[in-house]
């Protein structure tokens, strides 16, 4: 029972994903089962099975991995089986030299798997004629081939979504974050409850972390995608407002720490902490304007950070603070209005 939670995945792969296998192996077997009639074509299935990933790019990997692991396993049995035979030792030489040879090439883990379970197979269940290792050889890249034109033609795997919806998350969160902090400024607060903001606040680096995550795997669907072109464009847009949301993280957290490290209870009197609360308030707005996640107001498509706050003459109880959250203040209002200065 203790095994069981890592042999299961948090969420199921897409039912599309496992159409397109099955009718990529289906496919592989039947062609291959025409094309060579010797023996079951199970190495066109395996490589079909690989071949069919989350996207092109991948497919195309694994279609390259899987070809050169099977041609370098099945040289390399029918080598070894041509000079000693089929006995069982023989399998055991071909394992050990086929991880051998994967090591001496540097060869990824697709490949340098794929020797050896080659190499079994053709000295397992094979005939060691030329022509056999030929045939599979073909199959294999049959197979492959088969694979990769299924993921293409139907509705290649395009992952936006989950991206545009991890970034826009992390605006959500970085929005939240500026209204517990203008919170903790505006009415008293206990060291308990700013530890809980700072720990909050901590929290926005792994929703970032997330949602690159998120953005890596989107862009990576489209690379060799044929439906790349007419989503490039949200892509980019994401990406853009990701490295935006990115920076105001860190700017986040650094003004969350300084409350935490410097908070006093008169910080809810002074008039320049009201103003920066306040400041706060409309930043958090203007967050949720950038994500199009609009907040519950009549003036829900207005800026509201149109000018930048100015404290002439801080409190000298309160300077070192104020000073602080001013200056991480200006940096996020540059960054919300996509302002190179800084």
């Amino acid at each position: 029972m203790l095994l069981l939670p890592s042999l299961r995945s948090t969420a199921r792969s897409p039912l599309l994903q496992v159409l397109k296998t099955s009718v990529a192996v289906v496919a592989a077997w039947l062609l291959c089962s025409a094309l060579f009639t010797q023996t079951a074509p199970i190495f066109a299935a395996i490589a079909a099975l690989l071949v069919v990933q989350p996207s092109v790019n991948q497919s195309i990997a694994k279609g390259l991995e899987r070809s050169v692991g099977v041609i370098l396993g099945v040289v390399l049995a029918y080598g070894i089986g041509f000079v000693f035979g089929r006995s069982g030792w023989v399998v055991l030489v071909a394992i050990v030299l086929a991880l051998l040879l994967s090591w001496v090439f540097k060869l990824g883990p697709g490949s340098a798997n794929q020797i050896p379970i080659s190499a079994m197979l053709v000295l397992s269940l094979g005939a060691l004629q030329l022509d056999y290792a030929v045939d599979r050889i073909l199959e294999t890249i049959i197979g492959a081939a088969i694979g990769l034109a299924v993921n293409v033609l139907i509705v290649p795997p395009v992952l936006l979504q989950p991206a545009h919806l991890a970034v826009a998350r992390l605006g959500r969160e970085v929005a939240a974050a500026m209204e517990r902090l203008a919170g903790a400024l505006s009415t008293s607060t206990s060291p308990d409850e700013l530890a809980t903001i700072r720990a909050k606040a901590r929290d926005l680096r792994k929703v970032r972390d997330t949602a690159t995550d998120a953005m890596a795997r989107g862009a990576e669907s489209l690379t060799l995608n044929p439906r790349r072109g007419r989503n490039r464009a949200l892509l980019e847009r994401d990406a853009e407002l990701l490295d935006r949301l990115s920076i105001l993280v860190t700017r986040v957290m650094g003004m969350t720490r300084a409350v935490h490290d410097n908070y006093r209870p008169s910080l809810i009197s002074d008039a320049a902490i009201v103003e920066i609360a306040e400041e706060l308030r409309r930043a958090a707005h203007d967050v949720r304007l950038l994500g199009r996640d609009e907040p519950s107001t009549s003036t829900a498509e207005i800026p509201l950070l149109t000018a930048p706050l100015q404290i002439l003459r801080p409190n000298a109880e309160h300077w070192v603070l104020i000073g602080s959250l001013l200056e991480d203040l200006r940096r996020v209002r540059l960054e919300i209005q996509g302002s190179d200065d800084s």
